[in-house]
């Protein structure tokens, strides 16, 4: 199969996200509380490892196929990793620029409030 992809479908596929790459996100969401037993309570250490895990997975594969990759990671009690932040503001900053009105300010992250509350 040369010539063709080795990625497996990307849960969001974002066209032209950075230097002409596509972007390959990953949703992973995660129980606060994963690996209480290992190491205690960690404020925001659930989400963290699981943004790592899915770096330490996906990445070469989505460079190898000339994709960015963006992991975003959630907890069920709605924190975010850093890389999901970023991807939110960044997209937050096309809505805003995209909107000639105020009621567009805040549409994303009202939008995934939303979400994680009737998720």
């Amino acid at each position: 199969m040369e010539g063709r992809s080795t990625l497996r479908p990307a849960d969001l596929l974002v066209f032209d996200w950075a230097g002409g790459k596509h972007a390959c996100v990953d949703f992973t969401g995660v129980s606060p509380l994963a690996g209480l037993r290992e190491n205690g309570f960690v404020a925001g250490q659930a989400i963290r490892k699981a943004e790592s895990k899915k770096v330490d997975k996906h990445a070469k594969a989505c460079t190898d196929n000339q994709h960015a990759f963006v992991p975003f990671a959630f907890d069920n009690f709605g924190s975010l990793a850093p890389e999901a932040i970023r991807l939110l503001t960044r997209v937050q900053k096309v809505v805003n620029s995209s909107c000639s009105s105020t009621g567009g300010q805040g549409f994303v992250f009202n939008m995934l409030e939303f979400a994680f509350r009737k998720g």
